[in-house]
């Protein structure tokens, strides 16, 4: 055995495939206990380190596929900053996302003074403590189709916030570093002359940028989108060399690889080459967490535990309540404010950026990087489960936590004068399919009144027919939502568990109407008709059908023509 470790560890292709091997079979086993793969690259960098294994050896290899992960990851961050989609939610991103970021570092900041820490390593932990998994929370909230729900477009809303609070920390620390070297090194230590330096740095260097965003990149890229893998590639050309120019600078690879992506975020390919980057971008962040997790010492581990429980217990237990005491201040219902919750109760990949570059530059002990590396274990564990069966949560919450709901969540109180009187239909969502839908039965003599959470697609039907701003999949709204008079209730969502809890409502509730329900496959379309629904609608197989018998009609009137008729 020791020989066989030996020849791998002495041929850096042997090593790598020992590495990627051992990755799958533990993300493999990730995936089965429905954890996320940050979780399954850290026990591979564990396993695979010097205190089990000892499969790695060319740890600098290894730093580099890292370092292009960590600019490939902020570089698409910058891409898709969707500044438009804080503006549509309104204040609720910016101050649920600024207030749990503030709160959470003074709180954090405090415990960890408390515990023993020092002032320095005390800030980075709590501003460690500050920032949520973008990448594990939308996958969680996609995989459970809750992205477009309301709490989920205020969640990616506030992990904007957070991302740009990030970044802006990186930026801190850099100026700090520099301010302490010049100290160092017998240089002028004003902070006035270190800020004007950095800031002239900082202008240079975004007006260089602002140049090709507005002269040279749209034209590049227009050019290059007929060849998508040159186009690629000029991508990741763009994002390492926008890294090393940012290092150059003295702004780190993370800072410049996000103003990379800044820089193309504003063009029309970035959906495009984010999707293509994706991958990549996972794949190379794997070799950032194993050498992270191989770089960790079991004995300071073990001397963090108690300090990591403590900080876990703030995360899981105390992030979620900062963002449903804002909420419901503003005005918002305590469901949505615990769901909203939930998505923060971790810390991300960038609490472990922040925390590597924190070491890097000599602010943070390898104790305080350890401690963070085990919240992060801890928090992302139990948060994935937290939010994967967030609904039997609030089931058994609910009854408990009715005080961080004001008396008029009127955040999410439909218009009072909105009736379903001369209504005959009621339409639940209005976005893609929802909106076509509705366009067709008004053509065809229908009066509708429709329900949605987006108040833009609300302002867009508002003149078309009467609207009601709410989320189906909440229990408490369709418990009071208004239906005297509807003949029909007609539901675009496709989720199995909303669709069966909508038709056991209305029946308790004593609706005599009729519904229509909409279905992923024929399975749910099953369920749904054994459950008492008198239409099931599926989008894909009735549109084919459609297009079918268009394709049919067309194929028969090119024969009558082929054959004189």
């Amino acid at each position: 055995m020791n020989h066989i470790m030996q020849m791998i560890a002495d041929h850096p292709f042997y090593e790598m495939a020992a590495i990627l091997a051992l990755a799958t079979l533990v993300g493999g086993i990730g995936y089965l206990l429905k954890q996320p793969l940050i979780i399954a690259f850290l026990a591979v960098g564990v396993l695979a380190g010097p205190a089990v294994l000892g499969l790695i050896d060319s740890y600098e290899r290894i730093e580099l596929l890292a370092d292009i992960g960590i600019a490939l990851l902020l570089f698409i961050v910058g891409m898709r900053l969707d500044l438009h989609l804080i503006k549509t939610m309104g204040p609720v991103a910016l101050a649920t996302g600024l207030g749990q970021v503030t709160f959470t570092a003074l709180i954090g900041y405090v415990i960890a003074i408390l515990l023993g820490f020092d002032a320095l390593p005390a800030a980075f932990i709590a501003v460690a403590l500050t920032f949520s998994s973008t990448i594990i929370i939308v996958k969680l909230l996609s995989d459970k189709r809750e992205i477009d729900a309301l709490h989920g477009r205020i969640a990616v809303g506030m992990l904007i916030v957070q991302d740009i609070v990030a970044i802006v920390a990186m930026v801190a620390l850099i100026a700090l570093s520099k301010g302490a070297g010049a100290e160092e090194v017998g240089h002028d230590p004003s902070i006035a002359w270190q800020a004007v330096t950095i800031l002239g740095k900082g202008v240079l260097f975004i007006g260089a940028i602002v140049i090709m965003m507005r002269w040279v990149l749209p034209r590049l890229l227009e050019a290059l989108s007929n060849y998508q893998e040159l186009m690629v590639l000029f991508a990741i050309t763009w994002a390492v060399a926008l890294a090393a120019t940012g290092d150059m600078l003295g702004f780190s690879k993370e800072v410049g690889a996000f103003m990379g992506g800044v820089a193309l975020a504003s063009t029309g390919y970035r959906e495009a080459l984010g999707a293509r980057l994706t991958t990549l971008r996972d794949f190379l962040l794997l070799f950032f967490f194993i050498a992270l997790g191989a770089r960790l010492e079991f004995a300071a581990i073990v001397t963090q535990i108690p300090a990591a429980l403590v900080f876990s217990a703030f995360v899981l237990i105390g992030n979620p309540l900062i963002v449903m005491i804002i909420m419901g201040i503003m005005g918002y219902r305590r469901r949505t404010g615990l769901l909203t919750g939930l998505t923060v109760a971790q810390i991300s990949e960038f609490s472990l950026i922040l925390a590597a570059l924190g070491m890097s530059l000599g602010h943070i002990s390898n104790e305080a990087m350890s401690l963070i590396t085990v919240v992060g274990v801890f928090t992302i564990c139990a948060s994935t489960y937290m939010i994967l069966y967030s609904a039997p949560l609030y089931g058994l919450l609910g009854n408990w936590i009715t005080w961080f709901e004001r008396k008029n969540p009127y955040r999410e109180q439909h218009d009072g004068d909105v009736t379903t009187q001369g209504a005959d239909t009621m339409l639940i969502g209005l976005g893609a399919y929802g909106g076509n839908l509705a366009e067709h039965l008004i053509e065809r003599g229908h009066r509708l009144v429709g329900v949605d959470f987006d108040p833009e697609a609300l302002r867009r039907w508002r003149s078309h027919m009467g609207v009601v701003y709410g989320d189906a999949t909440d229990p408490e709204f369709l418990d009071q939502l208004e239906f005297s008079g509807v003949a029909w209730i007609v539901s675009t969502t496709r989720d199995r568990n909303v669709s069966l809890n909508l038709i056991e409502v209305l029946r308790r509730r004593g609706y005599a109407g009729r519904i229509a329900l909409t279905a992923r496959n024929r399975n749910d379309a099953e369920i749904f008709a054994k459950a008492g629904a008198d239409v099931v609608l599926r989008p894909f197989r009735d549109a084919a059908e459609q297009g079918a018998d268009a394709l049919h009609s067309a194929m028969l009137c090119y024969l009558w023509k082929l054959i004189g008729l």
